[in-house]
């Protein structure tokens, strides 16, 4: 049985909405089709949590204006630790709430061909490439009611797109602020990465301020074409009050490389999903997730690696740390399809608990097609090591200290592999804050 859910946006608001962004007619005919499905399609039901009375869709506003920074001297504080003000910040894109707040792109790489622009503005500017890509190949529209509803109500995101044969050494940054209880984030990342091309990624979602109830709606696509490398960070900090839909999908080609780093870290109640479809011969892909659960928030997390191509890659690794009377399901499936022979499906998932209360789940899944391959899993939920705990302590470390830097070493395999000083920094922090 459906559960019927009622938008406050209509179809006026959704035309109105796209010409005040000037989109072209095929982006808004698209947002109209997905307003449509939305009614008919259903919810998405993330394995062992309830999500019935979470609020995904019952909100009063769309958009909210925000004047830009028209320098980074502007930037909350919490915000200018991400970035090093006395460098150049040659790539980098800062959008607070839905508004286009700050951008800067290198000569250089704009000289090669890059693009580095808000949603909009490629829509406008390089609509016939982002029409290529823009939920054709890696996220439908109708897969269920949240897609459908970012396609419709979309509101904020990039579009980068790397040439053929360009390789960019440096990292190319994007911060989303988001410091106004009003705002709702509908947000739609697309990287793309032409052959023989090769990009590091890195996105930080930050609130500056405390929210009573919104929404985030977040979907990325990242499309990796043949020998192609993209390694993409991200480190999630919102509020409490919001409760997010994320989902991260890549689309990796033959003899292609895609490398997550993931630090999942917000307040509120959270329904995450990463998929790596490995489609290509050669492909490869590898997931690090890192995760700490606090206060009552409930959350699930899917990591999820698909093989198409043969003597494809495919590896997961996730830790996560769980406190006070927070709930995580930790969801983890490598998928050989028949015909990836040669295939490797690797993962692991381990959760420290570190009160009575807490509690997380780790689901490791094999789904195999094919006999001509490898994998394995490895999974474990307990209590900080007291062995380890017993050998600080003996080195005159007290208990608590000798915990948080058992915490800190758990968690380092995904920190260590943020290529930003700032957003490292940030993450470290943020893991220090939660497990304090």
């Amino acid at each position: 049985m459906t559960t019927e859910i009622k938008l406050s946006f209509d179809q006026e608001n959704v035309r109105s909405f796209s010409k005040e962004t000037s989109e072209p007619a095929w982006f808004e005919e698209l947002r109209l089709k997905a307003l449509t499905d939305f009614e008919q399609l259903p919810m998405p039901r993330p394995d062992k949590t309830k999500i019935d009375k979470w609020n995904f869709t019952q909100f009063t506003q769309h958009t909210v204006k925000s004047a830009p920074y028209s320098s980074l001297s502007e930037l909350p504080e919490e915000v200018k630790s991400l970035v090093d003000l006395d460098a150049d910040n040659k790539n980098l894109y800062i959008q607070r709430n839905q508004t286009p707040a700050f951008l800067s792109l290198s000569e250089e790489i704009k000289s090669k061909g890059v693009i580095f622009t808000d949603i909009f503005t490629a829509a406008k500017e390089h609509g016939d490439l982002l029409k290529k890509y823009y939920m054709t190949q890696a996220i439908n529209v109708d897969e269920h009611r949240l897609t459908a509803l970012n396609a419709a109500l979309v509101n904020g995101g990039v579009f980068l797109y790397i040439p053929k044969n360009v390789e960019i050494s440096e990292p190319i940054h994007s911060i989303y602020v988001h410091d106004d209880e009003k705002a709702n984030l509908f947000n739609h990342v697309i990287v793309v990465a032409e052959d023989n091309s090769q990009v590091t990624y890195v996105e930080n979602y930050i609130s500056t301020m405390e929210v009573s109830s919104t929404v985030a709606n977040i979907l990325t696509e990242v499309i990796v074409n043949a020998n192609a490398k993209v390694k993409y960070g991200a480190v999630d900090t919102l509020a409490k009050g919001i409760t997010t839909y994320v989902n991260r999908r890549g689309v990796v080609g033959r003899d292609a490389r895609i490398e997550w780093a993931l630090g999942l870290m917000n307040e509120g109640n959270t329904i995450s999903e990463n998929t790596t479809n490995l489609i290509g011969d050669g492909s490869y892909g590898d997931t690090k997730t890192v995760v700490v659960g606090r206060g009552e928030q409930t959350q699930n997390f899917t990591t999820k690696v698909v093989h198409f191509g043969r003597n494809s890659e495919g590896y997961i690794l996730k830790h996560g740390v769980m406190k006070d009377s927070a709930t995580s399901i930790f969801n983890g499936i490598g998928k050989i399809e028949h015909g990836a022979s040669k295939a490797n499906a690797e993962q692991e998932s381990r959760v420290l608990m570190l009160s009575e209360k807490a509690r997380g789940d780790a689901n490791p899944i094999l789904l195999i097609d094919e006999d001509d391959v490898t994998a394995g899993h490895a999974a474990s939920v307990g209590r900080v090591d007291p062995i380890q705990l017993y050998y600080l302590m003996s080195r005159g470390i007290r208990k608590e200290e000798a915990e948080r830097l058992v915490i800190h070493g758990f968690l380092a395999p995904v920190v260590n592999q943020l290529p930003i000083e700032g957003v490292k920094k940030q993450l470290t922090e943020v893991i220090e804050r939660k497990v304090r």
